[in-house]
């Protein structure tokens, strides 16, 4: 059970462990806005009564930080709940809501697969994927009757369509994965290593040091510790930026220096981040 706990004025926190995931939801005279909705129809059930047993208000809208299975396969069963609920996000998590989770669905259909023998693999594939319904490019602004709440595109990082929420009146930021605190920050085949730290740099200016700062994965944090993570991607971007600069390839670069975070993860953001390199960088010098 994902019991949630306010971490500020009407602003309450549920960490599941299925992914270690953080479903949250902002209160409004109108209802509540919940922001992400958990990783499978069945899965998002228990969040749905974990709602209902917090008593303060029905759903009245969604928003999905980006398009990742866990953060977005449970819409179906909110809007089964509580109706034709609105759903938000930017446009490019919309797009991939569908594109990437029937790929997911696919590949699970395989049982000799990348995804054949997951413990969860029937009740992924029995989620309906619903993909959000109100898109918005860089900024969009939500009605909640008593205050606003903003969603905030600040640039590609996990993926190319993440977003923030913003909750001025309670000082909280409702980060996605753009911020990890129970784990190194996830760079996986939709991920942006190079631009993810200038996304961050908008991120810091969108709060001040007494803000809450939600991650996707994990607990609550503070400012300092969003600007401690943008430190260390940024040192995995120069890193990368460097290593092509001196003409290593990229199936050597993982091992070929020390890096901030564990480097189990850290292949993929490699060759994504040689993929992207302007070709200028690419390039020996030549002195």
């Amino acid at each position: 059970m994902g019991t949630f706990t306010e971490v500020a004025d009407r602003v309450w926190v549920g960490r599941y462990p299925w992914a270690d995931v953080n479903v949250s939801l902002v209160g409004g005279a109108s209802g509540l806005l919940v922001v992400d909705t958990y990783a499978s129809s069945q899965a998002a059930r228990e969040v749905v009564e974990d709602v209902r047993r917090l008593g303060v208000g029905d759903v009245t809208a969604i928003v999905n930080t980006h398009a990742h299975w866990d953060h977005v396969l449970g819409n179906h069963t909110f809007r089964a709940a509580y109706g034709e609920l609105p759903i938000h996000a930017h446009e490019h998590a919309a797009a991939g809501t569908l594109l990437d989770n029937q790929h997911l669905q696919d590949s699970l259909r395989d049982p000799d697969g990348e995804h054949g023998d997951d413990p969860h693999r029937e009740e992924l594939l029995a989620t309906e994927i619903v993909p959000a319904d109100h898109v918005f490019s860089s900024t969009a602004v939500l009605d909640l009757g008593d205050r606003l709440v903003e969603l905030v595109h600040p640039g590609r990082g996990h993926t190319d369509g993440d977003l923030v929420v913003r909750v001025p009146d309670a000082s909280v930021l409702l980060a996605g994965d753009l911020v990890e605190e129970s784990g190194a920050p996830a760079f996986g085949t939709d991920s942006w290593p190079l631009e993810w730290p200038l996304s961050l740099d908008l991120v810091l200016g969108l709060v001040a040091g007494d803000w809450v700062v939600v991650p996707g994965h994990g607990r609550p944090v503070d400012r300092d510790f969003v600007d401690e993570q943008r430190h260390l991607i940024g040192v995995v971007a120069e890193t990368i930026r460097d290593l092509a600069g001196r003409g290593v390839v990229a199936a050597d670069a993982v091992a070929a220096v020390d890096w901030p975070f564990p480097t189990t993860g850290l292949a993929e953001a490699v060759r994504r981040g040689y993929a992207q390199l302007p070709r200028a960088q690419k390039r020996l010098p030549l002195v």
